[in-house]
């Protein structure tokens, strides 16, 4: 089974190469990991110890997040190194302020992760959620680094509780200690054989609700609302986008900020297609008003803010993959409108069960979720409850790993 591991590897290597041809972000993926270990050598101390940080993308930074800041303020001194796997995390965090070198992982190959571990030197490790790396896990087992997932979650369906599964059940016993977000998980790794788990909760709570305490104003956002209600769309896709625009066009009152998942040139394109008066955020940083009832925001790193705006939320995703972060906007007390796809995420059908949260199928759906969350101010007073209620899960985390800094 290692063999074909490696091969996977190697294959997925020769795939994202193939595909950098034509694709920006597959460029970025190998350009990112072009004379890694130079680098690293060149921006981090031999001999240094490193509280090391890995995420697969941007999500999983601003899930744990929180963990990292809260050791940077109890520790100022240790040093933290950041890693990604994906250039939408890393292209974005790259100079992130409280981390002492931030770059790509290198693929997971046994001489990168031995090469890795040795220039890092870490003593402990941090995974956030997802990502299960066969080389790197063996390395820190045989050298005794603490590893730690946090905010982790398992499904039934995953290929750790199959029959075939084996080889990945093997890789779980090299995490020395699990933080999960419900009971489910822990009755899963405990049916294999791992106890070392703690129900802790998720993260991004404390992250959402932290970003509520300290959002700032966006005085050209405030200058487009004026006294409108708005819809944020967040994180949306064309199937999503359809919705929206055939919604939009029978609530001429209503504005909406609409923040697409992808910001490429032929995606807003598309977008502008289906809202020909809609305006780019890029465009109105100097006006004074907008006398526009669509605002495309065509940067990264804004959406968390602009939840302070809305009435109603959409968050996009439901249509496709999965659902994205719903959690920001009910921290500011938003319901939220979501599309058929979010079986994958607690935090969702927690949401839905409280009726803070609807899931549409179509036009018709949207529009009679709309009018329910218009006619009734509870299902967003709901959400923001359950944030406040989930939060804490730093603090938990904190008490099991700070002896293992000490």
């Amino acid at each position: 089974m290692l063999f074909l591991y490696n091969f996977g590897i190697y294959f997925y290597s020769f795939l994202v190469k193939a595909f950098a041809l034509f694709s920006p972000k597959a460029k970025l993926f190998i350009q990112g990991r072009q004379d890694i270990f130079k680098r690293l050598a060149q921006s981090i101390q031999p001999g240094q110890a490193h509280v090391w940080f890995h995420f697969a993308s941007l999500g999983e930074f601003e899930q744990g997040r929180p963990v990292l800041e809260k050791i940077k303020t109890v520790y100022p001194g240790k040093k933290i190194v950041v890693t990604f796997f994906s250039p939408s995390g890393y292209e974005i965090r790259k100079n992130y302020a409280l981390a002492d070198a931030v770059f790509y992982l290198p693929l997971d190959t046994a001489a990168n992760a031995k090469k890795f571990i040795e220039v890092v030197n870490p003593e402990i490790a941090i995974f956030t959620k997802y990502e299960f790396w066969y080389h790197y896990f063996r390395e820190l087992k045989n050298r005794n680094i603490p590893l730690f997932l946090i905010s982790g979650i398992f499904r039934p369906e995953q290929v750790f509780f199959k029959w075939y599964g084996g080889f990945y059940r093997a890789l779980l016993k090299d995490i020395s200690h699990f933080f999960v977000q419900n009971e489910e998980s822990i009755r899963l790794l405990n049916s294999i054989g791992l106890h070392d788990v703690t129900l802790s909760g998720d993260t991004r709570f404390d992250r959402v609700f932290e970003n509520v305490a300290t959002v700032k104003k966006l005085r050209v956002i405030e200058d487009f609302i004026q006294q409108s209600p708005v819809l944020i769309a967040g994180s949306t896709w064309p199937q999503d986008e359809v919705l929206i625009a055939s919604w939009a066009k029978n609530h001429s009152d209503w504005k909406v900020i609409l923040a697409p998942h992808e910001i490429g040139a032929a995606h807003l394109n598309q977008i502008s297609s289906l809202f020909p008066e809609a305006i780019n955020y890029s465009k109105i940083k100097d006006q004074a008003t907008v006398p526009a009832q669509v605002l495309i925001i065509d940067n990264i790193g804004l959406l968390s803010s602009l939840y302070q705006y809305g009435k109603i939320a959409y968050i996009g995703g439901g249509f496709g993959v999965g659902i994205h972060n719903t959690l920001e906007a009910a921290a500011f007390g938003l319901p939220v409108i979501i599309g058929p796809r979010y079986d994958k995420f607690q935090e969702a059908k927690d949401l839905v069960a409280l009726g803070a949260a609807i899931s549409i199928t179509d036009g018709k759906d949207l529009e009679n979720a709309f009018q329910t969350f218009t006619e009734n101010p509870e299902p967003g007073k709901k959400a923001q409850a359950y944030v406040v209620e989930k939060k804490g899960a730093t603090e938990g985390i904190l008490r099991h790993i700070i002896p293992f800094l000490n």
